[in-house]
């Protein structure tokens, strides 16, 4: 048995709450704005309406994966670029996500969590699959 230590716990706390978040992002692009109003959205911003598909999917298995703490440094790494995305989709809006149509601090800030959750790892209550992190490796 390994001692956890409190960057094990705090890197837990950072990656099943984002994880939770991600959840409610993408069932909110499915339940409340819809797949079809997502995908209009996207096409709003003159972007391909298949990368709200790929975003929805993005949200709502990374979001589960980070819960579970299964591939998290993979996982925290493929989410960047949506956050990124989000980042530049609201950069019109100015700094504060309070601002209509929320501004760009929450998303860019995300992005950073994201980052920091790549080096950081799973840490503790990860769902440990050994297969998988022995196929991922460092990306576990």
């Amino acid at each position: 048995m390994t001692t956890q230590t409190n960057t094990d716990y705090a890197a837990a706390a950072l990656r099943i709450s984002t994880g939770v978040l991600f959840l409610a992002h993408g069932w909110m692009k499915v339940s409340a704005f819809t797949i079809p109003g997502t995908v209009a959205f996207f096409e709003s911003l003159g972007l391909p309406g298949v990368l709200a598909y790929f975003t929805i999917f993005a949200e709502l298995a990374g979001g589960i994966a980070l819960i579970l703490g299964v591939g998290t440094r993979l996982v925290s790494i493929a989410l960047i670029p949506v956050l990124l995305g989000a980042t530049w989709a609201h950069s019109s809006f100015g700094w504060s996500f309070s601002n209509e149509g929320g501004g760009w601090e929450y998303p860019l800030f995300w992005t950073v969590v994201q980052g920091v959750i790549a080096v950081l790892g799973r840490g503790a209550f990860a769902l440990r699959v050994p297969e998988l992190d022995r196929r991922l490796g460092q990306f576990a």
